[in-house]
């Protein structure tokens, strides 16, 4: 598999992944509206700033979480003014780096991966993307 394509595939894994936290975080805490609450809960302290819930490790920071599965994948997401899930391409890179099989990506393979997978994913600020709606 040559590079670019290695590098979407990393990127549509992350996405995927992302994508089942948000799903069980909502099962798990049913009055969740979106994954960006988590922060709210753990800031009010209605939930700790770090723990398990249901198959996930995760721990709040700044304007974000990092959740790691029970098999060590580990993604980082940080959370917009609006609530959506923003992510850079470092942390593409962990969640990369975390999988069962490490895979080590350029800044400049996963910027073209990203890009190549508009109108899916959108940049809304330089250097930072969203799934979009």
């Amino acid at each position: 598999m040559e590079r670019a394509e290695a590098a979407r595939d990393l990127v549509l894994g992350y996405v995927r992944a992302l994508n089942a936290i948000d799903e069980a975080m909502r099962v798990a805490i049913p009055s969740l509206e979106r994954l960006a609450d988590i922060v709210g809960l753990a800031r009010s302290r209605q939930m700790g700033r770090s723990g398990h819930i249901g198959t996930y490790f995760y721990k709040v920071h700044g304007a974000g979480c990092r959740f790691v599965s029970e098999n060590g994948t580990e993604v980082d997401v940080d959370f917009a003014a609006d609530g959506s899930a923003i992510f850079d391409l470092w942390r593409l890179r962990r969640y990369g780096l975390s999988l069962a099989e490490p895979f080590d990506v350029t800044d400049q393979d996963l910027q073209t991966a990203v890009q190549s997978l508009q109108p899916l994913l959108t940049e809304v600020r330089p250097g930072w993307f969203r799934v979009a709606d």
